[in-house]
This record gives structure tokens, C-alpha cells and sequence, in this order.
């Protein structure tokens, strides 16, 4: 299983949420950094089954900027039913 740690006390925006996100997930792979690469990538891309914690994320100081990549992974959760695992805290 993929185990993916996201720390948000080291991710700035979202283009920097991108850059790690592909780092982890997709190591040598071309990533659009943008929602429906992170779609495709987690759907069809990505190496299942698979964990993806996202820390610190409510504490981020602009937690908001983030809310459509969380609920681009919460439909691939649902989508995948099961092989992907999403945890925030």
C-alpha cells in the first residue's frame, strides 16, 4: 500500500501542494498541476491501494485556498471505494 504524508506546515499554496503531491505520488511521472490532473492521477495514475494524510491542514493559515483539491480527493475516495484512503489532520 502507498503511504503519502502531506505536511501543511511545508506547503505555501496550492501550486507548492502540486509539486509535493506529484513528488510523492508520481515520482518521474508529468503532472498538469492543476484539479483534473490530480483526478487523473489519483484514479487512474497512482499506485492503489494507497493512504494520503494531509497534516496540519486545519491549521494552515489559508486553509480555505485548499478546498476544492480536498474535495477532489474526497470524490476519488468515494469513487475508489476503498483503494484510497484520505485522512486530514
Amino acid at each position: 500500500m502507498l503511504n503519502v504524508t502531506l505536511d501543511f506546515r511545508y506547503i505555501v499554496d496550492c501550486a507548492d501542494f502540486y509539486r509535493q503531491f506529484a513528488a510523492k505520488c508520481l515520482p518521474g511521472a508529468q503532472f498538469g498541476a492543476n484539479l483534473d490532473a490530480l483526478w487523473d492521477s489519483v484514479t487512474a495514475e497512482m499506485a492503489l491501494p494507497a493512504r494520503i494524510c494531509l497534516r496540519h491542514l486545519p491549521q494552515h493559515a489559508d486553509h480555505a485556498q485548499f478546498s476544492a483539491i480536498i474535495t477532489t480527493l474526497q470524490q476519488a475516495e468515494q469513487e475508489l471505494a476503498g483503494l484510497l484512503q484520505l485522512k486530514i489532520d
